[in-house]
């Protein structure tokens, strides 16, 4: 397949405009256009609807695109392992992070990023939902989840330890904790959903963060919300640390079971389809992103400080 076609569209999908698209490339407005006509001639399929007004994705488009990104990067590692071709980076990459830490860690950096990198268009999705990679054409993700799904290969950003906090007025309000169960008699703050959460203890032991069923819970979608509400005094929630430690260091909230913290695998995943090959604009993104927040942590030594005062948890 002819992936000067496929550059083609791929570009015509990101601008939604031909002429554009084929400019980029160096095409006259009726090159671009015919070469396009061409591709969907040997697929058998309309990848963009044209009007006079506006050029959209087909649902063959839709499903066509990751495949074509696809053949486009497996085209130039072949040549980069020939020492053949350009391995500069350059091109559209689709990125989704948790808007949180987007909001907090990537969006100061990225002047940066596209000075160190002018051939690159960051296309950004920052969002606390969880975007399926595959289906929505994206190259890189940030989660927090365990890396469980088999089609998707990942890169450690960071450590992510999970902690309970609430405001020092409402602990002076409602009092402090001391064990797990006293918090079934706290208004707690769920984020998302109501699935209890699993806490480990210095010593091993486990128990659970469990919302129940109390009419005084508040339910957030936004990792934000649910910070500034904890800081408000809504009640007891659970937080990554790198989301908190500066209101930790600055008193504005307060660690509530010093010694416990979620149970789960805590890390900071740059996950991509396995499918995939690691084209330059995405491994360069990746590094930077490495280089700038992974390498050493703003929230490292909040972390050395409550492992200590915890006898070791999370080490």
């Amino acid at each position: 397949m002819d992936t000067d076609e496929l550059r083609l569209f791929i570009l015509a999908a990101e601008l939604l405009n031909i002429s554009a698209a084929g400019r980029k490339l160096g095409m006259a407005p009726a090159v671009s256009s015919a070469k396009l006509s061409k591709l969907e001639h040997r697929l058998g399929s309309e990848l963009l609807h044209r009007t006079t007004r506006r050029v959209s994705l087909s649902v063959e488009g839709v499903d066509f695109l990751p495949f074509a990104r696809e053949m486009v990067a497996q085209e130039e590692a072949a040549l980069a392992a020939l020492g053949q071709g350009s391995a500069k980076a350059s091109g559209t990459l689709r990125f989704t992070a948790p808007s949180t830490f987007a909001q907090i860690y990537i969006a100061p950096i990225l002047p940066e990023f596209l000075d160190k990198f002018p051939d690159v268009t960051l296309d950004l999705r920052m969002s606390d939902l969880q975007f399926n990679l595959i289906e929505g054409s994206y190259d890189l993700a940030l989660r927090y989840s365990p890396l469980s799904d088999t089609s998707l290969k990942g890169r450690k950003l960071a450590d992510d330890k999970r902690i309970l906090c609430a405001s020092p007025s409402y602990l002076k309000t409602h009092g402090t904790p001391a064990t797990p169960s006293d918090l079934a008699r706290h208004r707690l703050i769920a984020f998302s959903n109501l699935d209890p959460r699993p806490l480990k203890s210095a010593q091993g032991d486990i128990a659970m963060f469990e919302y129940g069923d109390k009419k005084n819970q508040l339910i957030v979608d936004d990792g934000l919300t649910q910070k500034r509400a904890t800081i408000a005094g809504a009640g007891i929630s659970m937080n990554a640390l790198w989301s908190v430690h500066e209101e930790l260091t600055s008193g504005l909230l307060e660690h509530v079971l010093p010694d416990y913290e979620a149970a789960e695998e805590n890390v900071l995943w740059m996950i991509y389809p396995k499918s995939n090959v690691l084209s330059p604009k995405v491994r360069v993104f990746m590094d930077f992103l490495i280089a700038k927040i992974g390498k050493n942590p703003p929230w490292e030594s909040k972390l050395r400080e409550l492992s200590r005062a915890s006898g070791g948890v999370g080490q």
